[in-house]
């Protein structure tokens, strides 16, 4: 089982990234299976938010919060703490929205890339970000689960912020 760990704050679309990034693999195949699911309070907009995405090949019977993942994914760089690294599998790496480029961390400036594309938040640059960096899901697949899931209005420059994230993170 692959397990996707998302940090945000309130309003930044952690739990919308976790939903699409499911909805992707799971329209992969018949055997495609994933969980998608938030963990926050009646906190406010701007409080720290956790979300998870589970995704396997077999029904996903485990509905609790992920232990350890492959990936974790910050769309605000000021979540990140260095026991984040004892959170990760073996081999898995964190991605993180920043400029700053450090060894414990994949960096990618996904503010930049929103704001350049009119995107009010970072959630589907950083998705992206995730497809460039793993095997998780292709571009494609994230395109398909962003017309499914998104109001036909913001459709393009998701798609748009997935497709350039991928490719900008691969280079």
């Amino acid at each position: 089982m692959k397990e996707i760990l998302w940090l945000g704050r309130g309003g930044q679309g952690a739990f919308t990234a976790a939903k699409l990034l499911g909805a992707a693999y799971a329209a992969k195949s018949e055997d495609s299976y994933s969980l998608a699911f938030p963990s926050f309070g009646p906190e406010r907009r701007g409080a720290p938010v956790r979300a998870f995405t589970k995704l396997d090949a077999k029904p996903i019977l485990d509905r609790s919060e992920t232990e350890l993942a492959d990936y974790i994914v910050i769309l605000d760089e000021t979540l990140f703490s260095t026991g984040l690294s004892k959170l990760l599998k073996p081999g898995g790496k964190i991605i993180v929205n920043t400029k700053s480029d450090k060894p414990e961390w994949v960096a990618f400036d996904g503010d930049t890339l929103a704001k350049n594309l009119r995107l009010p938040v970072v959630n589907t640059v950083m998705l992206g970000a995730l497809s460039g960096v793993s095997d998780v899901v292709s571009v494609s697949d994230l395109e398909t689960a962003i017309d499914g899931y998104l109001s036909p209005k913001i459709r393009e420059k998701n798609k748009q912020a997935v497709a350039q994230a991928a490719e900008e993170v691969r280079s």
